[in-house]
């Protein structure tokens, strides 16, 4: 690991110095833009040292050695004045309260005890729970491990075999991919980030409008194929009884999981409302948080900022920097005519596929989600606008297919926290046996994409 750290700390250099002094038909800021940049992705995707140190010193490095008439310190750090950033960190201390207060789990063994009766409704059930949750948990890495530890359950009722079990791991944490597109609230660390690469707001009602129905076709097109490749028990048997232990052990609901209840109902209400109060969707989170924090709930304390993860934040603020500065310096266009054919047509349905494999070969380079779309968006947006496209549909092809598509673990971070034995329990094998048929169900649901906008009146 130490050898990777150093090589991976090498070679970002070696690309940064090679790229800041080479020939290149681009401004001088535009250069030394594309250099930090590519330093950063390759110090992200070899984990050369944390996510968060390797941000701060690309956003450090922005303001340093870049002109500042061109590049200013609020553009370089923009996401810290907007209530984007604030949604995220209210959907962490949400995550929390929902873990606390017994409330996710108590869900899952309801949904669990009424509707999971053979083994493919257990992998159904991955998909339809971590989608129900989604309302509630704005983030997919806690809704996994809160729902597999009620699949765990499942697994010790049913005494399904390993190789059994294993799928069910994989549906949970795989599941939490496609689901996580319904709603801008599905994964508040990135799905709020894709109207800021188009330069533009997109309401919790918008979203679901223009993202509702391609990620619930993906969510189905992704459970049809796993329920397809992965063989199911001859015999399956569900004791209930552990289930309701489960249940049981939970005890009654008290105020503090009442209190919960109330505060997300208000959250949600606001939430699919947002278009017509005015109120975004990040105030309404923090809202929700002070509620749950006050003393009339009290589920929030000091000790719950630690939920709060600094390092996806600015993980975060510096994969949204790369294309404002980008933009900024000329660097994007130029990617944009690197990247692209030189010629194409403007029909959507052939611009979503060119764009869509390119964004999915870089994805599979570089690993790195947040970062491949900090660099593929905005230049797909570049090269979008150039043949009519709005920047918004250019965006959301590109967060489809770097998003949804995955072949090893470590190209999604949802499949990566699940890897292993401390985890989902399945390996690369499967992750990777899925992940190849994800590439045409990619494919598929950005051919929809296309069809779905145009009804919708965005394109």
């Amino acid at each position: 690991m130490e050898v990777k750290k150093h090589f991976g700390l090498t070679a970002g250099l070696l690309i940064a110095i090679i790229i800041w002094n080479g020939n290149l038909s681009l401004p001088v800021d535009g250069k030394k833009c594309l250099a930090l940049s590519l330093m950063a992705v390759v110090w992200w995707a070899t984990k050369a040292m944390d996510a968060g140190i390797t941000s701060l010193a690309l956003l450090v490095s922005f303001v340093l050695f870049l002109d500042s008439e061109i590049v200013s310190a609020q553009s370089v750090f923009n996401l810290w004045t907007t209530p984007t950033i604030y949604l995220v960190i209210g959907g962490f201390l949400i995550s929390e309260t929902i873990g606390q207060s017994g409330l996710g789990e108590r869900i899952a063994c309801y949904f669990v005890k009424w509707f999971v009766n053979s083994y493919n409704s257990i992998i159904i059930s991955c998909y339809v729970l971590g989608a129900l949750l989604s309302f509630m948990i704005p983030h997919p890495w806690p809704r996994s491990f809160l729902l597999f530890s009620v699949m765990s359950y499942i697994i010790k009722a049913s005494k399904v075999e390993k190789q059994y079990a294993v799928n069910i791991g994989l549906a949970v944490f795989a599941g939490s991919i496609p689901t996580s597109m319904i709603l801008i609230t599905g994964d508040s660390t990135l799905n709020p980030a894709v109207a800021s690469f188009a330069g533009e707001t997109m309401s919790w009602g918008q979203w679901i409008l223009r993202m509702g129905v391609p990620g619930l076709l993906a969510a189905t097109l992704t459970c049809i194929a796993q329920i397809s490749i992965f063989k199911k028990p001859a015999e399956f048997y569900l004791d209930k009884h552990i289930i309701e232990d489960k249940k049981r052990s939970l005890g009654r609901m008290g105020r503090k999981e009442l209190g919960t209840i109330l505060v997300m109902i208000l959250a949600i209400i606001l939430w699919m409302t947002d278009s017509s109060h005015g109120i975004h969707s990040g105030w309404v989170a923090i809202g929700a948080v002070i509620l749950l924090a006050s003393p009339l709930i009290g589920v929030l304390s000091k000790d719950s900022w630690k939920a709060v993860n600094m390092s996806t934040l600015l993980f975060l603020c510096a994969a949204l920097s790369i294309g404002t500065v980008g933009g900024l310096t000329g660097m994007n266009d130029w990617i944009a005519a690197a990247l692209m054919p030189g010629s194409l047509s403007s029909n959507p349905y052939i611009f979503a596929l060119a764009a869509c494999g390119i964004c999915m070969i870089i994805h599979m380079l570089l690993g790195s989600t947040l970062a491949v779309l900090g660099i593929a968006a905005p230049a797909v947006i570049s090269f979008g606008t150039s043949v009519g496209i709005p920047p918004i549909v250019s965006a959301m092809i590109a967060y489809t297919a770097v998003c949804l598509h995955w072949l090893l673990p470590f190209h999604h971070m949802n499949l990566l926290v699940g890897l292993g034995d401390q985890g989902g329990g399945y390996t690369e094998k499967e992750t990777l046996k899925l992940g190849i048929v994800q590439t045409v169900i990619v494919l598929i649901v950005c051919m929809f994409e296309v069809f779905w906008w145009s009804v919708v009146g965005i394109l």
